[in-house]
């Protein structure tokens, strides 16, 4: 039984607290003694702030029992947050030494409005160093393993949010993504994860003190093991922090649909740039063919947006957005090295060089084409509900912790891929802004989650998560893997 609930959605968890059929502290105590057992083989849960967090949750309980209320849908909901969220008194270092003594003095913007709604936080939860990597180790807190095999990753920079969740240790994450950071670690984990659109929710509090909280393309979103837990936890982190509250508010478009037959969907199963293995992409295939047999209208050829496009530009926009984490030295080293760059050297490393570096002037025009590409995606979404495309190349891969990324290899369909051209499937959405949802769709033949990423129109968030749940009643959802059920 307590195994059970402690594989329960959020929102399953909040009705039985509602209903007393179980106290908000006895909950948060059966999260405690499960992070206690298991997090040792995935160090996934990194920070504990327990006391606090049993203080909360007794308050809770006799808010319920003396009068039968509740501060809202997450009422007594015990949850952790990823490690880049300030949490009072704790510490956020986003993987650097250097931070670990300082504490936060506030909570998050988020984390307010995660507790404002009656979610108890009792930790967080691990990320790589400065969030750019889709593994997870840092120095401060070590090495995230993946619930479904230790020896392969959980995925990142959300990896100990997707970890903690699928091992039935926490019953609600929120995690952030600019390079398919909710995404990558919720398909390597077999949970849920929706990317907003671009600036629906405030990130204050989000990092460390010296980003750029109005960065381009970086997010904060919901992890979950249930679609309909993300659309409860998207409607209570969504909305402009207080500088911008007296201008605007958000109001997000209901989905008009209510069945699967009613959505046209386009399908995209690889891109010519950046192969997906068949592992994943039989899964999609799959599911194709299934929405088929229940009405939906799937086209396997329409595309948004040139590939190759796209992921130039997502690249230049990433790279140009992150410059700000690079240190002075480092900048200027940069520069020096785009200097010798050929004119003809467009691998990943040579993209990078020059994106950080850019200029404003150049970094107008890559906003002008990205714009332009915008509209053709709008455009696409005249004929289209949703487009259904890989969250990565493969299932989770083996731990690889030596040389830089775009030098780590990862076999896809036999071939050697570095772990950077994965990140197209984070760009061809991402850079234009858009939602998109991570959700769970069973495993590869190797034993490993597969998920699919849901893409809408920038507003669309609660249409690409309508899919998601029908999605989880009808076809396929959360699973808990052997050896933490």
């Amino acid at each position: 039984m307590a195994d059970d609930i402690a594989f329960a959605s959020a929102t399953r968890l909040a009705r039985m607290i509602a209903r007393r059929k179980i106290g908000a502290r006895e909950l948060l105590e059966l999260y405690l003694a499960r992070t206690r057992a298991l997090n040792p083989a995935l160090n996934a849960v990194v920070v504990l702030n327990a006391a606090p967090a049993r203080r909360r949750a007794d308050e809770l309980d006799k808010l319920t029992t003396s009068r039968g209320a509740r501060l809202g849908p997450l009422h007594g909901v015990p949850m952790t947050v990823k490690e880049s969220y300030d949490v009072k008194g704790l510490p956020t270092t986003c993987g650097f030494p250097a931070h670990l003594a300082r504490r936060a003095r506030v909570d998050a913007l988020a984390v307010q409005r995660l507790q404002a709604a009656g979610a108890v936080v009792f930790g967080k939860t691990n990320v790589p160093v400065a969030l750019a990597d889709w593994q997870s180790f840092n120095p401060v807190y070590g090495t995230t393993n993946n619930p479904w095999d230790v020896t392969r990753v959980p995925g990142g920079s959300s990896g100990g949010s997707a970890a903690a969740l699928a091992a039935g240790l926490t019953g609600l994450e929120i995690g952030s993504d600019i390079g398919a950071s909710i995404r990558n670690p919720a398909h390597y984990c077999g949970v849920y994860g929706h990317k907003p659109t671009f600036g629906v929710a405030s990130r204050q509090g989000h990092g460390l003190p010296s980003a750029n909280p109005q960065g381009d393309i970086s997010v904060i979103g919901p992890l979950a093991r249930s679609a309909f837990d993300l659309e409860t936890a998207l409607k209570v982190i969504a909305g402009p922090d207080d500088a911008d509250a007296p201008g605007w508010s958000v109001a997000l478009p209901r989905s008009t649909k209510r069945a699967l037959s009613e959505f046209r969907v386009a399908v995209m199963l690889t891109a010519p740039d950046a192969d997906v293995d068949s592992a994943v992409q039989e899964k999609l295939v799959a599911l194709a063919a299934w929405l088929r047999r229940q009405g939906t209208r799937v086209d396997m050829k329409a595309r948004p947006v040139d590939p190759g496009q796209a992921h130039r530009v997502f690249i230049t926009l990433l790279r140009a957005a992150t410059s700000l984490g690079v240190t002075d030295e480092a900048f200027a080293r940069l520069q020096r090295q785009r200097k010798g760059l050929a004119a003809d050297d467009d691998g990943y490393q040579a993209q990078m060089i020059r994106a950080t570096t850019l200029g404003h002037r150049e970094w107008l025009a890559a906003d002008r084409e990205r714009r332009q590409m915008r509209d053709q995606w709008a455009a696409f979404f005249q004929r289209f509900d949703l487009l259904l495309c890989p969250l990565a190349a493969t299932t989770a891969f083996p731990h690889n912790q030596q040389g830089e990324r775009w030098e780590r290899m990862i076999p896809v369909n036999g071939q050697p891929q570095p772990s950077t051209t994965q990140m197209f499937w984070a760009g061809y959405s991402g850079a234009f802004h858009l939602p998109s949802t991570a959700a769970p769709l069973g495993l590869a033949a190797d034993g490993l989650p597969v998920g699919v990423q849901i893409v809408g129109p920038r507003y669309g968030d609660l249409t690409c998560l309508k899919f998601a749940q029908l999605l989880e009643r009808q076809y396929a959802g959360f699973q808990a893997p052997p050896g933490f059920d």
